[in-house]
């Protein structure tokens, strides 16, 4: 049985005192590292994994978009890129572009180039420079992707979202186009080792736009309802179910 999101408060201040790493700063080309990956590893991965990509003609083809979704496992972050057509850009841990060694090198070459940002997240200042990197991002006309739950599902069941999502939307007004990731955690359960063969598919809803709280970011039950309603657009293209309640405190239970 699915329970619907209800109302609460949480408020996020920021900061503009954060940048775009430049690597990412130069515009999206058909000679971008992000092209090659997605020439190379992407046949491979349609293969492994059946990619199956649904509504993803609903994404605008130019300017400031947010993509939201699920977050099943680790490999999310690797297919989302895969199956747009135009680069996404998004946050990531900095342990993913720091690690020692050949594998380690490989890893940070891999998600800077498909679009991945390196933030150290942990604390309240973590949060501030994930929101305003995704800030800058979009105000440079580009699209970001976002998992409003905030870390990856417990158990395969959808939690409650962050409104860091609203904010991001209120603020730059860029729509926001909900997507459903499935399969992806019966590949790599746990979200550790190497994924096993299987079919993934990722699913596209129609763009949410709430130009009708424009000036409202500041608003905890404005926030709430503009993430609410985005995390029931996920359910619903998901078919999970969903806990009131955040992932973290599931996990710290």
């Amino acid at each position: 049985m699915c329970i619907r999101p209800r109302a609460a408060s949480i408020v996020l201040t920021c900061t503009d005192s954060y940048s775009i790493p430049r690597h990412l700063q130069t515009p999206e080309g058909p000679l971008s590292r992000f092209a090659l990956i997605k020439a190379v590893l992407g046949p491979i991965m349609r293969l492994m994994f059946r990619l199956r990509a649904e509504g993803a003609e609903r994404i605008p083809g130019d300017g400031p978009v947010i993509l939201a979704g699920n977050h099943l496992t680790f490999i999310d972050s690797m297919i989302l890129p895969l199956v747009c057509d135009r680069q996404v850009f998004f946050i990531g841990k900095d342990e993913y572009v720091t690690g020692k060694g050949l594998k380690g090198r490989l890893m940070a070459w891999f998600f800077t180039g498909v679009g991945m940002i390196p933030v150290d997240r942990d604390g309240a200042r973590g949060g501030v420079a994930a929101l305003m990197t995704g800030r800058r991002v979009l105000e440079e006309g580009r699209m970001f992707g976002i998992y409003p739950e905030g870390t990856r599902s417990p158990d395969g069941r959808l939690y409650r979202g962050r409104t860091g999502i609203a904010r991001l939307t209120l603020m730059t007004g860029a729509p926001v186009v909900p997507f459903a990731m499935i399969g992806t955690d019966k590949l790599q359960p746990g979200g550790t080792g190497l994924p096993r063969p299987g079919r993934v598919t990722v699913r596209f809803g129609e763009p949410m736009e709430f130009s009708r709280y424009e000036g409202m970011d500041r608003d905890r039950y404005v926030l709430r309802a503009v993430t609410d309603s985005v995390m029931t657009e996920v359910m619903r293209l998901s078919g999970q179910e969903y806990v009131d309640m955040y992932a973290t405190k599931a996990k710290a239970a």
